[in-house]
């Protein structure tokens, strides 16, 4: 299932990237995350320290408003609970002026992998919502910042519990 939802887009993305192909512009982008749960599972979830690592495609719809879909590789979970996902933030961009962009959207993960007391607890899909701000220089270097929130409850353990994530990204990138 993960595998025809990726597969779908990224068609969807590609296809619509060719249709738009002499003003959309790819990247690569990386960084840090600092996460953690909001939960009632575990007494402490002191957060950690991970990193995200992945590409872009910047699409224009309007003068200042643009749609960027990412495919990023992700680090998370909190202090003795890691968890990786692969995540697939759809931003819509909008430029106050040049190089500086608000962005929010919807995102979704799919757990690839995690800690084996985490990972038997929590389930295979987590969806949430992003924002944050952009700044990009002409040369195509960006930096950015992000506050994401899980919306969903991935905890699928015995009993009942709430774990959902969140996290703050800091990230630099290059849209070529």
């Amino acid at each position: 299932m993960k595998k025809i939802i990726l597969s779908i887009l990224a068609v969807g993305a590609f296809g619509f990237a060719n249709a738009q192909s002499e003003t959309v512009k790819f990247g690569v982008k990386a960084g840090a995350n600092i996460t953690s749960f909001t939960n009632n599972v575990y007494d402490e979830a002191d957060g950690k320290t991970g990193f995200f690592v992945g590409g872009l495609v910047d699409l224009p719809i309007a003068a200042n408003f643009h749609l960027q879909p990412e495919l990023l590789y992700s680090n998370e979970g909190a202090k003795d609970a890691s968890l990786d996902y692969l995540r697939i933030p759809v931003m819509a961009k909008y430029y106050v002026i040049e190089g500086f962009s608000l962005q929010a959207g919807p995102q979704v993960g799919f757990k690839i992998g995690g800690d084996e007391a985490i990972d038997e607890i929590s389930k295979s899909i987590d969806f949430g919502i992003a924002a944050g701000a952009g700044y990009e220089l002409p040369m195509g270097l960006f930096f950015d910042a992000r506050y994401n929130i899980g919306m969903s409850n991935i905890y699928d353990g015995p009993g009942e519990g709430d774990i959902k994530n969140v996290a703050i990204q800091f990230g630099v990138g290059y849209r070529f």
